[in-house]
């Protein structure tokens, strides 16, 4: 029994032995792995030390440093409000009195929307020559309330069967430039009820001709709404939106050698006359809305600019006008 037992302990030594010597060869392995990892790493740490401190080649460093600085901006553009652009610092230097106390920003255009007659008072937003040159995108028709009135805008259901067009206060053909801020355009708290032959008719020559005056003076600064002062025609749909009897448009122009204003104010109706028998003054405007407009201007520029206009640089289009009389009043 003894004899047969000592070849198994034999046996089992030579297999300890074998394993302890496998152990130590890895040991060594993985000593010979780390030192050479530790060398690699000290290695790359001498060659930035280099770059930065002894090369007189500044190349990596102008480079890594060009990357460092490009990475702070990306961080600081990344933290920026989204709508602090040069038009929005012009929007809140430059909105018309709110009555209301409810301004709504959205990203391309600001609004004060008044509850009692479930529309704005006014929409405020500069147009560039840039925009328009923008590929014009199609209309998105994504016509829906806008949940960021407090107390909820108008909705589709109360302009059906009205007779009336949900009328753009700042138009879709102005947001033209993007497809997101075309569908900002369709919020109901951007729109008002309108006669469809003056939304169809003079309405539209009016916004045509401001895009017309933006190319040619560069850049607009556009304030438009309802004529609230006024008794309403009517009420409609379940939530009572005032019909207003006019509109007013406020155009500001302050790129130079000539800066310059004018306003509208056109009856909600068919008409045939000229643009031009509607042209005012901003002081004019502010009598018949109560509103005062371009408030941010220093005081003698504001007086200057809102008491004149020189209806000869706010030129209408001839051909436009007779395509009104003939066709677009009665679509």
């Amino acid at each position: 029994m003894e004899e047969f037992e000592k070849p198994k302990n034999d046996r089992l030594g030579q297999f300890d032995d074998f394993l302890s010597e496998m152990d130590q060869d890895r040991f060594k392995s993985q000593s010979s792995k780390r030192w050479t990892q530790i060398a690699l790493v000290a290695l790359v740490l001498f060659g930035l030390y280099y770059f930065f401190f002894l090369s007189e080649d500044t190349t990596v460093k102008d480079k890594i440093e060009d990357v460092v600085e490009d990475t702070k901006e990306e961080i600081k553009d990344r933290n920026k409000p989204k709508n602090d652009d040069r038009w929005f610092t012009f929007l809140r230097d430059f909105y018309p009195v709110s009555t209301t106390n409810e301004i709504i920003d959205h990203e391309y255009f600001a609004l004060s929307y008044s509850e009692y007659h479930e529309q704005p008072e006014w929409v405020a937003y500069e147009m560039t020559v840039e925009q328009l040159n923008q590929e014009r995108v199609e209309r998105t028709d994504n016509f829906r309330v806008d949940k960021k009135v407090k107390r909820g805008s108008a909705t589709l259901s109360d302009y059906r069967g009205s007779g009336y067009d949900r009328g753009h206060l700042c138009p879709a053909g102005d947001m033209a430039f993007s497809p997101d801020a075309m569908s900002t355009s369709f919020f109901m708290s951007n729109m008002s009820p309108q006669e469809r032959s003056f939304n169809r008719g003079i309405w539209r020559e009016l916004e045509e001709s401001v895009r017309d005056w933006t190319r040619s003076n560069k850049n607009l600064y556009i304030v438009t709404g309802p004529v609230l002062s006024q008794r309403a025609k009517k009420r409609i749909g379940s939530n009572k939106v005032v019909v207003p009897r006019a509109y007013y448009k406020a155009l500001l122009d302050l790129s130079n050698p000539e800066q310059k204003a004018v306003a509208f104010v056109i009856p909600n109706e068919r008409s045939s006359k000229h643009l031009h028998d509607y042209m005012m003054t901003i002081d004019s405007l502010e009598q018949i809305t109560g509103l005062d407009f371009f408030p941010g201007l220093p005081d003698k520029q504001e007086a200057k600019m809102e008491s004149e206009i020189n209806p000869f640089r706010w030129m209408v289009d001839a051909d436009r006008y007779s395509r009104r009389l003939s066709s677009w009043n009665y679509d």
